[in-house]
């Protein structure tokens, strides 16, 4: 195991935040696995936990047939933003930038020297996109924030990836991915390891979170030089491991091996390791869920669990004012699975109570909330 330290830049005087990435094992193949970038999403850091030992004793045993890449501690910004014992992992504090969000757009980094050279070898057409998109990213200007410098650093160590892993989770919710489609069928033994409730599909969800910026450049280059034979060499999804609570110890080593498990299906682990269960959650376009928001403020009780299947005009929760006696009862719209609920349990305006995922697309333009 080698452990690479990165100093963040902008670090104020007598203080100084780090990037480390622990690096087990060598060859042409790379998956890179990631924690928490929304800080206060502590499940994947638990997962990580997990992750790094049995790499440990992988690599002992020369199990590891190519490179992989491990973050523990994705957002040392993030990790430190607590306020009034209210941990603030999800938005920058100076700027109110959502960590996941804004990446930068590696389908540009082509030069047209680079498109130049690109021809109907597949791999050689791998590598020089990478060259490029390493060349890119040192190029850039200097860094104007300690979060944009944090940035940068975790899109060099992925950018070269075959598979990437972006570990986050919900307030309360089943385990559930976002892939691009044109990937899905890879991903689905993963969704099926893990015990998914819910995968959704979309090529972009508007707001370019990093497993976007892993992916989605091979997809966009692919168009932009059909001529060229150009894969999609990056396997990427953002992974939602439950809910904010779900850290305890079994759980958190079933996800690791169920992780392991699948990086041994794609080439990267030898050894004998389970199958993937046959069955595995539906997908559908993130485009058909419904995001669930309170008709006026009051106090919640949720009527349906977690994972439940529900149909439209199924009741989902309540909303009860103390004061003026306002009883609403909130219903879905859409049929399908209620994958993730609000953890406060206090309506407010503007923000969601339940996510429904539904088959059909109800929506466009921006799908993330923030």
């Amino acid at each position: 195991m080698q452990r690479i330290d990165h100093d963040l830049p902008w670090g104020l005087p007598g203080t100084q935040r780090r990037l480390t990435v622990f690096r087990f094992g060598s060859g042409p193949r790379k998956a890179y696995l990631q924690a928490s970038l929304h800080a206060d999403e502590l499940p994947g850091m638990r997962v990580a936990v997990e992750l790094k030992r049995r790499l440990r004793e992988l690599e002992a045993e020369g199990r590891l047939q190519g490179v992989v890449e491990l973050v523990p501690v994705a957002n040392p910004i993030g990790l430190g933003q607590v306020l009034q014992g209210v941990h603030q992992g999800r938005f920058e504090q100076a700027g109110g930038q959502n960590f996941n969000r804004a990446f930068v757009d590696l389908a540009e980094a082509l030069t047209p020297a680079h498109a130049a050279r690109l021809g109907d070898e597949a791999t050689t057409n791998v590598r020089l996109i990478r060259e490029a998109m390493h060349i890119a990213l040192d190029g850039l200007p200097p860094a104007r924030s300690e979060w944009q410098g944090l940035q940068r650093l975790l899109l060099k160590h992925a950018c070269d990836a075959d598979l990437v892993l972006d570990l986050h989770c919900d307030f309360e919710a089943v385990v559930h991915l976002y892939p691009i489609p044109q990937q899905w069928p890879r991903l689905r033994s993963l969704a099926a390891r893990l015990g998914a409730g819910a995968a959704l599909l979309t090529e972009e969800s508007g707001g370019y979170s990093f497993d976007e910026a892993c992916s989605t450049p091979w997809l966009r280059l692919s168009r932009r030089y059909p001529e060229a034979d150009i894969p999609l060499a990056c396997l990427a999804a953002t992974v939602e491991l439950g809910g904010m609570a779900d850290t305890g110890a079994d759980q958190a080593r079933a996800s690791a091996e169920a992780i392991l498990a699948f990086l041994a299906e794609q080439g990267l682990l030898s050894g004998d390791w389970p199958p993937a269960p046959e069955a595995c959650c539906e997908a559908t376009p993130f485009e058909g869920t419904e995001f669930v928001y309170p008709p006026h403020a009051g106090v919640v009780s949720f009527l349906r669990p977690v994972g439940a299947s529900v149909k439209a005009g199924e009741p989902l929760l309540e909303v009860i004012d103390p004061l003026e006696d306002r009883h609403s009862v909130v219903r879905a719209s859409v049929d399908g699975v209620l994958y993730a609920r609000e953890r406060l349990r206090f309506a407010q305006p503007g923000l969601w109570l339940a996510k429904v995922a539904g088959r059909h697309p109800i929506r466009s333009g921006r799908l993330l909330s923030d």
